[in-house]
């Protein structure tokens, strides 16, 4: 099975109806695709009925991939609000019960930020933030070039085998230490995650421009490109039972227009999709 979606539900227009609320949107948006990203736990824990009521407005076969709090993987520079890492992590895990109960839970995913190398320090982190996830599926992606590096790939795909992490295969601009190569392997026979995060060079590389997450995914894929990535994903389908895919170039509209472009490609035909609203004006 192969679940296309993209990151957050908020900025994608072409989906929906003109003027629809805000509120509505995740209603209308599980009527196009069976999977989406929620980033805003990134930004905070988010209160269980906030996740609740996602859970109650999505179809019985929808799947939330979550994405962990910035504290458990070191995007926030100050103090965390938890009066510890663990206490940090029980917050997070309570956070997903809706999900779980449901049945909608895909996976957390843990993305962790270019300062993030390969190093014994971090190598130790990872496996203590999978001990404190226990059994919650969970997909690992990084976006500094060392853990990749021709010496330590293998090493790597080994060590998230044996950690029971699910693989994460980036497409994203290649700038050098910051980013990661597309390594199309799976290390699990249940899931891989693909995220697309555009070809930007410019726009990933500038860090310090007030507006630099409106540009750094500014980028839309054309068709050679989405054809070339369709042919990785089938080859990805042998390797895993499912595919999550979740198009990531937001800044400018283009996410859901490629997912649907991918979709289209595969000749996928989802079933059990949200009833869609006619937009009659």
């Amino acid at each position: 099975m192969i679940y296309i979606g993209v990151t957050g539900w908020g900025d994608h227009e072409s989906l929906y109806r003109k003027g629809i609320p805000p509120r509505d949107k995740l209603k209308e948006y599980a009527g196009y695709f069976p999977t989406v990203e929620v980033d805003a736990s990134f930004y905070a824990v988010q209160p269980k009925k906030n996740a609740q009521r996602w859970v109650d407005e999505t179809p019985d076969a929808f799947q939330f991939i979550v994405k962990a709090y910035q504290g458990m993987t070191g995007h926030e520079r100050g103090a965390i609000p938890f009066e510890s890492k663990e206490q940090m992590f029980e917050a997070f895990i309570d956070s997903l019960e809706p999900y779980q109960t449901a049945g909608k839970l895909a996976m957390v995913l843990f993305q962790f930020p270019p300062w993030f190398d390969c190093q014994k320090e971090n190598v130790d982190y990872l496996r203590w933030c999978r001990q404190q996830m226990g059994s919650i599926p969970c997909a690992l992606e990084f976006r500094n070039q060392t853990w990749f590096s021709p010496d330590l790939r293998e090493k790597t795909l080994a060590f998230m085998k044996e950690e029971d992490w699910i693989h994460v295969v980036c497409d994203e601009p290649q700038t050098g230490e910051g980013s990661v190569p597309i390594v199309l392997e799976t290390i699990s026979p249940q899931n891989v995650l693909v995220r697309f995060h555009g070809r930007n060079l410019h726009g990933w590389q500038q860090k310090n421009a007030s507006n630099w997450r409106e540009v750094r995914y500014l980028y839309r894929y054309n068709q050679q490109e989405l054809e070339e990535w369709a042919e990785y994903i089938k080859n990805l389908q042998k390797q895993s039972e499912k595919v999550y895919v979740l198009f990531n170039n937001n800044s400018g509209g283009d996410a859901a227009d490629n997912a649907r472009q991918m979709i289209s490609l595969l000749n996928i035909e989802y079933e059990n999709l949200a009833p869609r609203q006619l937009d009659l004006f």
